[in-house]
């Protein structure tokens, strides 16, 4: 049986890899591929009446580390100078504003018509208000830099911002003054471990001489937020932090403090890492949306009776979302379509305590929800055009030789949120 399991599990992380070098040409992400694969195999093993052990508890394992890496992932992509600042503020405000209004709107739908309590209906609606970066940073790789620049702060923010949120009304059952001081001083207190913490691992990976040396990074990194989380710090700020730190550290050498790390070494070493954290977080998130689809159950999905609440609560993303955008003058497609729910809708759906949650928001919503929104976002992708079809469609209307300039006209709007 052991066997078995490891040449099923080696066949569909091929499988994975395929649908990821595939999806540049069939514009469609690699999630849905994978949740449809886990969902035959399950078919398939009912179907042959294979036992096999209970998978569900590896869900939130495998989904924090997701987490972890992808966050990771997408912050050493990011570069920062004073020419992103506005792509910085639209990005943080366009993850924030929604989180908020989406949340405030379903919590007090829930409370209407499920005369649920008002906080309980809010702490459920924040998995349904964020947007996951698991799902949505894959999926943007082949648009133009500056729409995928955007969607990474944005996700990325998201994520970080709704666990901010949802944890301070999971650990606080009365918002005053008092749980607004304890959360900021938590914010400070997860800065400083920032800090100290990016120094030290920063100091550990230019001067570790061991053969062996990433992977204990990532342990480390791995036990910093986990420990953080432990203690309800914003631990996700942390990841974000280090990755921006590694990833912009080439803007940051002529720093004194910076010089004592020997940067260019360094610099050669956080290529190797960032290419170490790409593969990791492929794996993990293979792996986690292979064990979900796995462990959808049909009824779940055709659940009728959850269907027209998930309809609705699609909807009203994507008005509030084309509002948002209308709004910061940025463009509708294709990031209209790019506000996929998933791993972290998940996470924080499988962290509400059992007094805490709605008959509301369960198992076929939560679900139901994710699918109509990836299928939404793929319609979405397979019908805009990627950064090179873009590029050899536009024409060069400056007559200038410098097509960046050219690009710049083409697209006004979002390099006016800042972006260069």
């Amino acid at each position: 049986m052991s066997i078995t399991i490891i040449i099923t599990f080696c066949v569909l992380l091929l499988f994975a890899y395929v649908f990821d070098l595939t999806a540049a040409h069939t514009k469609i992400p690699s999630v849905i591929l994978l949740l449809l694969l886990g969902w035959t195999v399950k078919l398939l093993t009912t179907y042959v009446d294979v036992s096999l052990p209970d998978f569900s508890t590896f869900l939130p394992v495998l989904g924090s580390l997701g987490l972890i890496l992808i966050v990771l992932e997408g912050s050493l992509e990011l570069r920062l100078d004073k020419t992103k600042y506005g792509l910085i503020v639209s990005s943080f405000f366009g993850a924030l504003l929604p989180i908020l209004i989406l949340a405030f709107l379903f919590a007090y739908l829930f409370n209407h018509f499920g005369h649920f309590g008002f906080r309980d209906s809010l702490l459920n609606a924040i998995p349904l208000s964020v947007i996951s970066s698991s799902i949505a940073i894959p999926s943007v790789r082949n648009l133009a830099s500056q729409e995928k620049e955007f969607v990474i702060y944005e996700s990325s923010l998201s994520d970080i911002l709704g666990v901010l949120i949802f944890n301070f009304l999971a650990f606080n059952e009365v918002i005053n003054g008092q749980s607004v001081g304890v959360f900021t001083i938590q914010l400070v207190v997860i800065l400083v471990v920032s800090i100290v913490a990016i120094l030290g691992l920063s100091y550990l990976l230019n001067n570790i001489e061991h053969h062996i040396k990433f992977i204990p990074i990532i342990l480390m990194v791995i036990l910093i937020y986990e420990t953080a989380k432990y203690y309800h710090l914003p631990a996700l700020i942390f990841i974000l932090l280090f990755g921006l730190f590694l990833g912009n550290l080439s803007g940051l050498k002529h720093l004194k403090v910076i010089q004592r790390f020997r940067p260019d070494g360094l610099l050669e070493e956080i290529e190797k890492f960032k290419e170490l954290t790409i593969e990791g977080a492929f794996l993990i998130r293979a792996l986690f949306f292979l064990l979900f689809g796995f462990l959808i159950e049909t009824s779940e999905v055709l659940n009728t009776q959850t269907l027209s609440w998930a309809l609705l609560i699609v909807v009203a993303i994507v008005a509030i979302r084309a509002v948002q955008l209308l709004l910061s003058g940025l463009p509708l497609r294709p990031l209209l379509f790019i506000a996929p729910r998933g791993l972290i809708s998940i996470l924080l759906f499988l962290s509400i305590g059992s007094t805490q949650s709605i008959s509301f928001v369960n198992n076929s919503l939560i679900i139901q929800v994710i699918l109509l929104t990836a299928v939404f976002m793929m319609l979405g992708l397979l019908t805009s055009d990627s950064a090179e079809e873009a590029e050899e469609a536009e024409p060069d209307v400056t007559g200038s030789p410098n097509k960046e300039e050219a690009r710049g006209t083409a697209k006004p709007a979002l390099d006016s949120g800042g972006s260069s």
